[in-house]
């Protein structure tokens, strides 16, 4: 989950390459109540996560036979380094104050329409609901929900700041949030046990392992398909889709080493890397674009 608070670093690349302007005193105060709030919502899902796992038994299942691989440590409760009354504690500490720094970044934004108005409010309600209350995941939303969680965390955001929506900001969004979500499937596959056990319906818990294979496949040529059809219809330069070849080398290796050589947890530790090769490579080119006449 840590990955999705990269996009702040996207967010402020995108302001000069999209006309916005040099950030002044409220937005940068708007930035860090955001980036606290995320921390704290995120810190909540994931500690609401581990409760829920660690009631049902998924947690157990997916993750005793790997400790090495997806270390244990960070599951504190099957660890035995916290109580499920500790959890539970810090889930709803951490949910308020989220909840309270993503007030005061509605309150101190240099703008607010409506529609990134909405987006904090509606991220700050659901985000926590991933396997708690609601249980989006547990309903069969978790893919959207990986991806939606990153476009909420860059668009909105960019809306509060810029006090408009682009088509570039709306085009980086959304490859920031299937980032999430191209190394989240391969923790699916991996996990595919664990989850029907508790009646999780994933995609991999759904479809056939060929057809498994082939949404995470369709998956990954979307992220490619939109950096070119975002080029081919002006939305970004035309050297755009170079400027994210190295994202591109990056899936066909996760692809080729996660689903067709079957080493699913390596495939999603290049995922994860792919997904810091985006950021950086979003971040040149909003610098270029910027700096272009």
């Amino acid at each position: 989950m840590v990955d999705y608070y990269l996009s702040l670093i996207v967010v402020v690349s995108l302001l000069p390459a999209s006309g916005a302007g040099v950030l002044g005193a409220s937005s940068w105060a708007t930035l860090a109540a955001f980036l606290l709030g995320e921390l704290c919502l995120v810190g909540a899902a994931v500690a609401y996560d581990d409760i829920t796992g660690y009631r049902d038994g998924s947690d157990a299942a997916n993750y005793g036979t790997d400790a090495t691989v997806r270390r244990l440590a960070r599951k504190p409760l099957l660890a035995g380094t916290l109580t499920e009354a500790d959890a539970l504690r810090f889930a709803r500490a951490a949910l308020a104050a989220g909840a309270l720094c993503w007030t005061a970044a509605l309150a101190l934004a240099p703008h607010r329409p409506w529609w990134a108005v909405l987006g904090v409010a509606a991220a700050a309600l659901l985000v926590p609901q991933y396997s708690w209350g609601l249980r989006l995941g547990y309903h069969g939303l978790q893919e959207v929900f990986l991806a939606a969680v990153g476009w909420a965390f860059v668009l909105p955001l960019y809306g509060l700041l810029a006090g408009r929506a682009t088509a570039l900001a709306a085009v980086e969004a959304f490859l920031f949030g299937l980032g999430p979500l191209l190394f989240g499937v391969y923790s699916n596959t991996n996990d595919i046990a664990g989850d029907r056990a508790v009646g999780r319906p994933t995609a991999a818990c759904l479809l056939s392992r060929r057809g498994n294979t082939v949404f995470i496949g369709a998956l990954s040529a979307l992220e490619t398909a939109v950096i070119v059809a975002s080029a081919v219809l002006g939305i970004v330069p035309w050297w755009f889709p170079s400027a994210l070849l190295p994202v591109t080398a990056a899936r066909i290796a996760q692809f080729t080493v996660g689903m067709v050589r079957g080493d699913i947890l390596r495939g999603r530790l290049i995922g994860i890397r792919a997904h810091r090769i985006l950021v950086v490579a979003l971040v040149v080119a909003n610098a270029l674009y910027a700096a272009t006449p």
